[in-house]
């Protein structure tokens, strides 16, 4: 039997994909592609987005066209949310939310014997403990995701996700040890902490667990090269992170930190936890204690009352910040969360000229964050080559080209000379370390 898989939406959503995968490679199936024939296709959805949900409706209806005889099987936010369009869809024969996905190859071999839609979805509510679905196998990439923690309590007033993953649920540490000695066994050099609100880690489980707890389960693993965080909320920072990140070169020094407004009053009505004068602070005090650290951050125009007025103010603020990288989205009406009720709601026209000058700024701060490394010399973990040319990233996540040889998986001082493609083009001064 053949299995087709495919993925929207985050890392983690990937990461769930991959354990996913696992299961049937245990029941004996084949992984294809997507794009091939199989006899089971797997959906995992994001609902992040409007566009996230059209996408995979979209996905589903290719499915079904490619084999109608298929069992198309979907997962994930959007159908945590909303199963019952889901289960409208042509050719949908399981539903699973955010939850049960342990037990996806038992509800699809239930859908080849039994007519109806298969599956289950849980009040996620009211889940408490942390989906632990060990990885079967290795994925082929240079750098492991691992998830660590699921849900979110802070109910950001545009945001589906906490109705979609429900409350904190974390991986206890040494759980995270155990995969992560996995990964690195498969012959990972880098591991990336994944979880939907990262900075939580910890706050459910007994003892005042934190990030930091985990960060240091993975650091003890013979052979890891690399630790990365995924996205965090700038306030969840902790002196024992910063602390960890400065002893231990092997921490990369790259912070996701979301903005995702530059004007107080959007702040305020998006009920985030801080100002832009807190938000300022904070970056301050990180660049003061990891120097050259690459700061990447998300912003949304256009959020529901977003006057031209905020607006620049918005544009002001993210051009007084040293940021890496900005992940810029038009805001989303999400059905059910406090910003859709809104009747103040931004013409999609100015959201799409908004979303337009704020990339513009986007693209020159991160022209400008490139420049300033260049002549430098830094440490590279090489991941694919194509057509003799070799990329990989530095551990604030500048990707560097190269056209010497090198090994992809290796680790290598690379000269960082011009600006190339999305990143810097570079050569080895010497021998590898």
């Amino acid at each position: 039997m053949k299995v087709a898989l495919t993925t929207l939406g985050c890392k983690v959503n990937q990461f769930e994909t991959e354990t996913m995968e696992g299961l049937f490679k245990q029941r004996g199936y084949t992984v294809v592609p997507f794009e091939e024939k199989a006899d089971v296709y797997v959906v995992n959805t994001c609902s992040v987005t409007s566009l996230g949900d059209r996408k995979s409706r979209q996905i589903i209806r290719r499915a079904h066209r490619e084999n109608e005889r298929a069992i198309i099987a979907v997962c994930g936010c959007y159908a945590q949310v909303a199963p019952k369009e889901i289960e409208a869809i042509e050719g949908v024969r399981v539903v699973l939310g955010t939850k049960e996905r342990a037990h996806i190859v038992d509800y699809v071999e239930k859908a080849m014997q039994e007519d109806g839609i298969q599956g289950t979805i849980t009040d996620i509510m009211q889940a408490k403990t942390f989906e632990d679905i060990p990885l079967y196998d290795s994925p082929e990439r240079t750098r492991a995701f691992l998830k660590i923690e699921d849900g979110c309590q802070n109910f950001c007033s545009y945001c589906i996700i906490p109705y979609a993953r429900g409350p904190v649920k974390s991986r206890l540490p040494e759980h995270v040890r155990r995969e992560a000695e996995k990964l690195v066994g498969m012959g990972f050099k880098e591991i990336v902490l994944t979880g939907i609100h990262l900075g939580a880690y910890g706050r459910d489980l007994p003892g005042h667990v934190t990030l930091a707890d985990a960060c240091r389960e993975v650091l003890q693993v013979p052979g890891l090269k690399r630790l990365r965080l995924g996205s965090l909320e700038s306030i969840e920072l902790s002196p024992e992170l910063f602390a960890l990140i400065r002893e231990d070169e092997r921490f990369c020094a790259h912070l996701h930190l979301p903005l995702q407004a530059g004007s107080d009053r959007v702040l305020h009505d998006m009920n985030r936890h801080y100002d832009t004068a807190e938000f300022a602070r904070l970056i301050e005090h990180v660049e003061q204690e990891v120097p050259g650290v690459a700061i990447s951050t998300d912003i949304i125009v256009g959020f529901p009352g977003e006057t031209e007025e905020d607006f620049q103010a918005g544009l002001a603020f993210v051009d007084r910040m040293n940021f890496a990288r900005m992940h810029v989205f038009p805001y989303s009406r999400r059905t059910g969360t406090p910003a859709a009720a809104r009747r103040d709601q931004v013409d999609e026209a100015v959201k799409k000229e908004r979303v337009h000058r704020m990339q513009a700024l986007a693209d020159r701060k991160s022209q400008e964050f490139h420049e300033s490394f260049l002549g430098r010399t830094m440490r590279v973990l090489f991941e694919t080559e194509r057509d003799g040319v070799t990329d990989g990233l530095t551990d604030n996540y500048i990707r560097v080209y190269t056209k010497d040889p090198v090994k992809c998986g290796d680790i290598y001082e690379v000269q960082l000379d011009a600006i190339w493609q999305d990143g810097i083009l570079g050569h080895l001064p010497g021998a590898r370390k």
